[in-house]
């Protein structure tokens, strides 16, 4: 497990980052389909994201289930609102989804490749349903994207 944590400058709770499976592996895990961004990356991207809209950052990347959920159960009244990539947990699920909904907070579910053009495993999320935006094949811009989406919600 990594994580960080920042407070916003305004008061804000923070948002809450969530990577799920292998995407501790970024940079090294097929470069041709995740990009060579590695998680550091993406976190300090993220960071400075909130940071301009006033948001500090909590960032989560687990490769256990029980993990991930136990961290979402915490979040209940200490987030904003969630940014999750739930790497292949997407697909596969239900308690994933289950637990997001109990911080009651926005959720945006973002995906590095496009994985509608992947897999046909791939094309069905548990995740989704719940979520206030999907943003899929973006690279890491995707979660910048997340970021900006999930303020404006909040805003």
């Amino acid at each position: 497990m990594s994580e960080a944590s920042v407070t916003g400058a305004t008061g804000n709770l923070p948002i809450l980052l969530l990577n799920g499976p292998n995407l501790n592996m970024l940079g090294a895990r097929q470069p041709e389909v995740y990009g060579a961004d590695t998680l550091a990356d993406v976190v300090l991207l993220v960071e400075r994201v909130a940071a301009e809209l006033d948001f500090g950052v909590r960032a989560l990347q687990t490769n256990h289930e029980g993990e991930m959920i136990d961290a979402i159960h915490a979040a209940r009244g200490e987030v904003s609102g969630i940014v999750i990539n739930p790497g292949g947990w997407t697909h596969t699920s239900v308690a994933l989804a289950d637990a997001l909904v109990i911080p009651e907070v926005p959720i945006i579910e973002v995906h590095i490749s496009n994985v509608h053009a992947r897999e046909t495993f791939r094309h069905h999320s548990y995740i989704s349903p719940i979520a206030a935006a999907v943003i899929a094949g973006c690279g890491t811009a995707g979660y910048e994207f997340a970021v900006r989406r999930l303020a404006s919600l909040l805003a």
